[in-house]
């Protein structure tokens, strides 16, 4: 990831306010009234995960979520000291860079826990199993589960956690999973110190599952989550580097499977799909171009994308074209991707320059 000046417009890039960041955390925080542990996994979801949790220190997390161990010694290395989870569950080989970078591994087997508590006596935080199939300790796994009491009763862990499966599709199951987790949390014979289920969603819909931290993510980082609709984060742009002019029937882009009727001008985006742009996004996407929106000629090529401009719009080279964050939205440009706000972000890729602004 790389970032640069205001002076020069490079060929594709993400406008990013921080403190839209900051307002959408303090809204899960005034939402859910507990503390966060934002996550900051995956790059910071494409935004650059340093500088995300340097502007989040002003609102005194408890901690940050990752991934990997690399991401979590990628904040090291930048100077971020609260505590890191790492949501990845624990394999026991990388224990010694876990403890040389103080990271808190996620722990879901029974090989996993005893070899964390037999090369340190550092905090850990297990994973249950509620009904996301994914990983941790089953919640219905009654040997698993006797097991993993016992080990606990003398190494009680620093935290005990699970995931909702589908917050914002079905929020009544949100109530089942609960019941569940907290069944096994009573279990314990010590309460941990914290307990910790909510992303996003859960976490803007109802204090119930607040607990005593909450996980925010999409919503962070303009995301919908939980029927909340947060501050406008992220711009992505790109300039027109080409137009021409083509007659009916002339094809555009790979596979010739796009021509128009009429005569049409055809305005050439420097932004691909090596840029995050998804080819799915062809035909149905609209790309907002001197504040209207236009219609995808043909295929996304790799490094550029064709628009069909109308006789009534001047275009020329060096205007700039916003993909989502604009009339567009984050949501509804994924909608018309056929996928979600998350894949959006993510996809972004490298030659992509992220410019802060506060």
């Amino acid at each position: 990831m790389t970032t640069s000046n205001f002076t020069v417009a490079p060929r594709v890039w993400a406008d990013i306010d921080l403190g839209a960041v900051l307002s959408n955390a303090r809204t899960v925080a005034a939402t859910s009234g507990t503390r966060l542990l934002p996550m900051v996994k995956a790059d910071g979801y494409g935004l650059g995960a340093v500088p995300v949790a340097n502007a989040l220190e002003q609102l005194d997390p408890w901690g940050y979520g990752v991934a990997s161990v690399e991401e979590g010694e990628e904040l090291r290395a930048a100077g971020i000291t609260r505590p890191v989870v790492v949501f990845s569950p624990l394999r026991s080989a990388r224990i010694p860079r876990y403890l040389s970078a103080q990271l808190r591994p996620s722990i879901g087997d029974h090989a996993a826990l005893r070899d964390w508590i037999a090369a340190s006596d550092r905090p850990f935080h297990v994973e249950i199993d509620s009904g996301l199939s994914r990983a941790g300790f089953r919640w219905n796994d009654s040997t698993a589960i006797a097991e993993l009491l016992t080990a606990l009763s003398s190494r009680p862990p620093e935290g005990v956690f699970t995931h909702f499966h589908s917050g914002d599709d079905a929020p009544d199951s949100m109530d089942q999973q609960w019941q569940r987790f907290m069944g096994l949390v009573q279990l314990m014979g010590e309460r941990p110190q914290l307990i910790h289920a909510a992303n996003s969603a859960a976490a803007l819909r109802d204090r119930k599952y607040a607990a005593d931290l909450v996980r925010p993510g999409i919503y962070l980082y303009g995301g919908e989550a939980g029927g909340r609709y947060p501050s406008r984060v992220v711009q992505l742009r790109s300039v027109v580097i080409a137009t021409r002019r083509i007659e009916a029937g002339e094809p555009v882009s790979y596979g010739a499977t796009w021509s128009s009727p009429t005569p049409v001008t055809i305005a050439t985006l420097a932004i691909g799909y090596a840029d995050g742009l998804h080819r799915a996004l062809a035909p149905k996407g609209r790309i907002e171009l001197n504040n209207r929106l236009l219609p995808i000629a043909g295929r996304i090529t790799m490094d550029m994308t064709m628009l069909a401009v109308p006789d009534d719009l001047a275009v020329a080279p060096g205007d700039v074209a916003t993909i989502f964050g604009g009339r567009v939205s984050l949501d509804a440009q994924a909608g018309a991707a056929g996928t979600i706000s998350y894949e959006l972000l993510t996809s972004m890729g490298r030659r992509v320059e992220r410019r802060y602004h506060s």
